[in-house]
């Protein structure tokens, strides 16, 4: 177990099939799991798409409550506190497929859950955790998370809300204005965050919502998306708070908030999976009904090439996050092992694969923007009719890449946090980027390799990928040192690169540990999906890369990389990309679903 696979190491270390977690791997405890939820959103959430699209709140809590009650929302909850106390995989697996029908109530237990809950369960005392952590798992109450404020967005740690000590000492009182809170019109406790004189971090609260204590809201935000998922403004006037509700100690509220937001980011990958199964499942469902020029349209090239892309992205985006939440999951058994609190090794298991989480997070909230955007697509006229399951898909995805961390940020704290853990010695980049220079200043070996074997062309490739990546940020790196933070757009193509080989490297093992339990022949449309989005992994690294070069680097310097670009991109033997999609669409449109 001591080498244990640490977060950011996939870069530089190759990790086998045999290593990585998939669904395939599900046990049947977690097979009845994912049945039992999928029964509960087919027959209490999707019949009802409607009620939520029509900004039906109370509909919205009513069904949280019976998700309470069917203990879903106590999935990750320590036993001792109410819970069933069930691992990291088995908390993104009930997040995933309890997510798929809407985003209303996707939210409102990804908000009560999440940010809502778990701030107490890892950073709360016995008193504070038996007090409230009960009530919280059971939906006898629900949480909400009060971080985001009018001119405190991005910038989470500069919220202007006051925590003032009362002269006895007892209680602080709480002034300000939150924003966006999820959940506000029904919750019963709130996580709020404060500044206690000039701190220079914010102080995280445990506040119960009494109307008399100073607590009032705007009327329920008008959105686009997400719409029967209650999002007010919050307003706090002198609200009296004992002092044992802090949470954590004073001052120590933005890392609160930073380490609530790591596992909210693979939980809201996982929350975007299903959404993207029944996209693509409905759209394969329209295209082999609708019938234009006397054939159904799923016959049509035009169409097929959207069926394949759309479920690839989401076989990828499944590979990835399972893959990330059992390293995770394992992390914290180590920790466990090693004699770490429950809350500890949590805390720690999930910051070690932060790095991860905010890949998954970007990479699956675009993958499901574009799955229903495309579905919208071929519904054609139909897509953009209420009367569809479409637009409302659309329009809930679009949070996606807002919560969280924007993309954008996620995007720059994924390559930044990588070069810290450099930095620290947790990662060493440093070794294999000045062997990849070395590789650029000697002779290419021109002998065509035996490619034989299932994958090894494709395996071959991620490691040029990981050293394109390797060559570029370590040149941008050499070149602004600390000061590459002010370089955004730098980071942003880095964070591309990492993102793209995280996402097909994962993919590809998958799949490589399928066929070697299923065999081959049996697994030829998963291999199809794997060497499929692998090509547009590489392309993409292409791209952005060269970028990198040309607006950083100069005269033989740039020469030099981008020959070393060109190299780390090329296949020795290109895919048919147009027989790959085929295959895919072929089982696709065969069995009138999403079938992997």
């Amino acid at each position: 177990m001591s080498d244990i696979t640490r977060g950011g190491q996939f870069l530089v270390k190759e990790t086998k099939c045999e290593d990585v977690f998939t669904p395939e791997d599900f046990s049947e405890e977690q097979i009845m799991m994912r049945d039992s939820v999928k029964e509960f959103v087919d027959k209490e959430i999707w019949p009802n798409k409607d009620r939520f699209e029509h900004k039906d709140y109370a509909f919205t809590e009513a069904v949280m409550k019976q998700a309470g009650e069917m203990g879903f929302l106590s999935v990750a909850v320590p036993e001792n506190y109410g819970g069933m106390g069930m691992g990291f995989v088995d908390t993104c697996l009930v997040c995933d497929y309890i997510s798929g029908a809407t985003g209303s109530f996707s939210t409102a237990f990804g908000a009560h859950t999440g940010i809502g809950t778990m701030p107490i369960t890892l950073y709360g005392t016995e008193e504070q955790k038996q007090k409230y952590v009960p009530k919280l798992a059971s939906g006898e109450w629900f949480g909400a998370y009060c971080l985001t404020e009018p001119g405190a967005g991005s910038d989470a740690n500069s919220g202007k809300t006051k925590a003032v000590l009362s002269e006895d000492g007892t209680h602080y009182k709480i002034t300000g204005q939150k924003m966006w809170i999820s959940n506000a019109g029904f919750c019963s406790v709130f996580i709020v965050f404060a500044r206690i004189e000039d701190d220079k971090n914010i102080t995280g609260f445990i506040v119960e919502n009494d109307p008399s204590n100073g607590i009032t809201m705007n009327e329920e935000e008008h959105k686009l998306g997400i719409r029967a998922s209650s999002t007010r403004q919050v307003f706090f006037a002198d609200t009296k708070v004992p002092v044992e509700n802090m949470l954590a100690a004073r001052g120590e509220g933005f890392k609160i908030a930073m380490n609530a937001l790591n596992v909210g980011r693979i939980k809201l990958a996982a929350a975007c999976l299903d959404a993207q199964r029944r996209v693509t499942s409905n759209a394969v469902n329209y295209a082999n009904e609708r019938i234009q020029f006397n054939t159904p349209i799923s016959s049509f090239g035009a169409i097929r090439y959207k069926l394949a892309e759309m479920a690839t992205s989401a076989y990828a985006g499944e590979s990835a996050t399972y893959r990330a939440a059992k390293d995770i999951e394992n992390r914290i058994k180590l920790r466990e092992a090693e004699g770490a609190s429950h809350q500890e090794a949590e805390l720690k298991g999930v910051e070690e694969f932060a790095i991860e989480c905010s890949i998954l997070k970007v990479a699956v909230s675009e993958d499901v923007q574009n799955c229903a955007d495309e579905g919208i697509q071929i519904y054609g006229g139909m897509g953009f009719s209420e009367d569809t399951p479409m637009e409302s898909a659309w329009r809930d995805a679009r949070i996606a890449r807002i919560y969280e961390g924007t993309n954008e940020i996620n995007r720059m704290l994924s390559v930044g946090m990588l070069i810290k853990k450099a930095m620290k010695g947790h990662v060493d980049l440093l070794g294999p980027a000045m062997k990849v220079q070395e590789e650029l200043m000697g002779i290419p070996s021109f002998d065509t390799p035996d490619y034989s074997e299932l994958f090894s062309e494709e395996k071959e490739m991620v490691g040029k990928l990981k050293k394109a990546f390797l060559m570029v940020a370590g040149a941008a790196v050499q070149k602004y040192g600390m000061d590459l933070d002010a370089h955004q757009q730098l980071l942003m193509a880095a964070a591309d690169m990492l993102i793209e080989i995280y996402m097909a490297e994962s993919t590809i093992l998958r799949t490589e540990k399928l066929a070697k339990k299923e065999g081959e022949a049996k697994v030829q449309e998963q291999i199809a999906m794997a060497k499929l989005y692998l090509y547009k992994a590489v392309d993409i690294v292409a791209a952005r890369g060269k970028e990198s070069i040309i607006s950083f680097a100069e005269g033989d310097e740039q020469r030099m990389m981008l020959m070393g670009l060109r190299r780390f991109t090329k296949y020795t033997n290109m895919p048919n990309i147009v027989g790959l999609r085929e295959t895919i669409t072929a089982k696709l449109v065969a069995e009138n679903s999403y079938c992997f």
